[in-house]
């Protein structure tokens, strides 16, 4: 199993920056893809970006250019940077980690709200 434990979200006016942390424990050696995911009120989880163990990266369109995912293998660690925050960006951001031989696991989630 896989504990992925989030870190980092609150509350920030429109514009500004967040910085989202993600430490996975675990059986870490199994994890191939590290992510980030997001469910507003009143919608479905969408992702906002993942990577994988090589370091390629995939983003929602609505987040490309403004938010950044990084990945320390080393830590077990992802990192999720988000500047020119909009309201819409106000959401649940929830870790997720995906299995070499299939399977994932998800962090509890932590609140980012954007006021205008």
């Amino acid at each position: 199993q896989v504990q992925p434990v989030e870190s980092g979200g609150g509350l920030v006016q429109a514009g500004g920056s967040l910085r989202l942390s993600c430490a996975a424990s675990g059986s870490i050696f199994s994890i191939s893809v590290m992510g980030w995911y997001r469910q507003a009120p009143g919608k479905q989880r969408e992702l906002v970006a993942k990577i994988t163990s090589s370091g390629r990266t995939i983003y929602a369109d609505s987040v490309k250019g403004r938010f950044t995912i990084s990945r320390d293998n080393a830590k077990n660690t992802v990192a999720l940077q988000m500047n020119s925050l909009k309201p819409e960006d106000t959401a649940v951001y929830s870790c997720n980690t995906e299995l070499t031989f299939g399977g994932e696991y998800w962090g509890q989630g932590t609140q980012v709200t954007v006021s205008a």
